[in-house]
């Protein structure tokens, strides 16, 4: 039998899995065979289907949130298929402040530790104490501490060693009881009445200005990384792109805006079939139907190629693309 999969991820290309299973109970994975090819799936914000999938996508769906105070901090535990936004509202609404930057970010609590969640400033790995999983070859729970997590820029180890061997069923946040606001990112710097739920609500307003709608107008969100260049090149850039908006990172080395590069390289409006480069946010590829992976491939590739003829960077792109039987990388011929 053939299930569907463009309700199950939000860029919502038209293809069919073999077998689809969802989890909601943590006993159904002792049970559950990882033989044959199998893909995990929380919402699928940041998942897209290329083809059909010859294999099994497991839905994870399971649910719960226990908050446990502590002397200087609250522990929260919460299981992998609650909703991200969901619970930082609701963490909000008990006055237990942290995660308001992070507001708005679609997906699953479980899928925000692959690649450590991050916006305005702020990254998950800050408040991650540990991450439960399920390890598929010894059938047990294990837990990892934040430091065995690996985490860095849209990174960890579950993207690397623990890939395609884990399945994440519960993230514990540890949450300080001196709230401290990070403001370092551009539209969070005018606020005046600073409280978190001030920062809540403004988060939520510049990403609804800046971000399509996924269940509107189908997308993945941000589809690039920022790229990280060293002190050198961005010094090279900025003789020629002075307006170039960058990020200090670490000592040596600086972020780069990849919206700012796409758009500068006048490529807003850009269209491949139904798949464009949205005109208010060139991060943001769009869906607009009578698409398929092949058009996506040619898209990804046209703006790598044109990025590094403008400005020698190669763009890598967040969104996790998932081809007939596994996870796949696309990185064109930028010297075309």
């Amino acid at each position: 039998m053939a299930y569907a999969l463009h309700p199950l991820h939000t860029f919502a290309l038209h293809n069919q899995c073999q077998n689809l299973v969802k989890i909601t109970h943590l006993e159904q994975l002792y049970t559950q065979s990882f033989s044959s090819p199998f893909c995990l799936l929380g919402e699928g914000s940041n998942t897209i289907f290329l083809n059909d999938y010859h294999g099994t996508v497991i839905k994870m769906a399971t649910k719960g949130i226990t908050i446990t105070p502590r002397e200087t901090d609250t522990l929260i535990s919460v299981a992998a298929g609650e909703n991200w936004h969901a619970l930082v509202s609701y963490l909000l609404d008990k006055n237990l402040p942290g995660l308001e930057n992070l507001a708005l970010i679609p997906g699953t609590v479980g899928a925000s530790p692959v690649q450590n969640i991050g916006a305005y400033g702020v990254e998950l790995s800050k408040f991650v104490e540990s991450v439960e999983y399920f390890d598929i070859h010894s059938k047990k729970l294990v837990c990892l501490t934040n430091a065995q997590c690996e985490f860095g820029y849209r990174d960890s180890v579950f993207k690397h060693g623990l890939k395609n061997k884990a399945v994440i069923t519960r993230v514990l946040l540890a949450l300080p009881k001196q709230w401290q606001p990070v403001l370092s990112y551009g539209p969070l710097k005018q606020l005046t009445n600073v409280t978190p739920r001030a920062v809540f609500e403004h988060v939520i307003q510049t990403r609804n200005s800046k971000l399509p709608d996924p269940y509107t107008l189908p997308n993945a969100g941000s589809f690039f990384k920022n790229p990280i260049i060293t002190n050198q090149q961005l010094a090279t850039l900025l003789k020629q792109f002075p307006d170039a908006p960058y990020y200090a990172y670490g000592q040596s080395e600086h972020k780069v805006a990849a919206g700012w590069l796409i758009d500068n390289a006048n490529l807003k409006g850009y269209r491949v079939a139904g798949i464009e480069v949205h005109r208010q946010q060139a991060l943001v590829l769009v869906n607009h139907g009578n698409s398929e992976g092949k058009d996506l491939i040619a898209m990804i590739t046209h703006i790598q190629h044109v990025v590094h003829s403008r400005y020698n960077i190669l763009l890598e792109h967040e969104v996790r693309l998932i081809n007939t039987t596994d996870e796949c990388y696309i990185q064109g011929d930028v010297t075309q």
